[in-house]
């Protein structure tokens, strides 16, 4: 009976949160209040560790809340009611979108939309490189200097291997990481 309860004060706070993690805290000031599931120092505790931890802080809540609740158990199924309405409402749009997906104007805007977001993308990855590749304040003063020599080599490595060898990308993140955490350890990084 709990983990219905759970589930179903989880799935209004989901549903009526719009705005995001913070927007949820009312709803689970409310639930403790009402519930007495957690307290008012619970609901603190919980505040900081959903906003230390990785993941968007509705769920992190409703996690440890329902955790708090009902062990393991009530932390997936509070987080399942917080995600289910967001999750209804993908679908839904998904379905409307599906309608307009044969129309001129729709096609024309996605069409648009295309070189746009390719555009931000390359921009991000510019910036990226540039920032983890360079120094860009040691290029007028120290031109050889300016450059992070290893991680030019290691973005070479990485580019001939996978040309070579055909792996999932995780294994080469895996590996550009532990090399990252080698030349940081080893201070090899300019």
């Amino acid at each position: 009976m709990i983990l219905i309860r759970l589930f179903c004060e989880f799935f209004k706070a989901g549903l009526f949160a719009i705005g995001g993690g913070l927007a949820t805290l009312p709803f689970l000031q409310e639930i403790g209040q009402t519930t007495g599931w957690y307290t008012q120092q619970d609901l603190m505790d919980l505040i900081a560790i959903s906003e230390s931890t990785p993941g968007p802080i509705g769920v992190n809540a409703a996690t440890y809340a329902g955790f708090h609740a009902c062990g393991v158990t009530g932390g997936v199924v509070a987080t399942l009611g917080l995600i289910a309405p967001s999750i209804i409402v993908i679908i839904l749009v998904s379905k409307v979108l599906e309608k307009f997906k044969e129309s001129n104007l729709v096609q024309h805007i996605f069409y648009g939309l295309r070189p746009a977001s390719t555009g931000l993308i390359a921009a991000a990855g510019f910036s990226v490189v540039l920032a983890t590749l360079v120094h860009v304040t040691r290029l007028s003063s120290d031109p050889a200097g300016a450059f992070n020599w290893f991680g030019i080599m290691l973005s070479v490595v990485l580019y001939l291997a996978i040309k070579k060898w055909n792996r999932h990308p995780v294994v080469y993140i895996a590996a550009s990481a532990l090399a990252g955490i080698a030349a940081g350890y080893l201070h090899i990084f300019g």
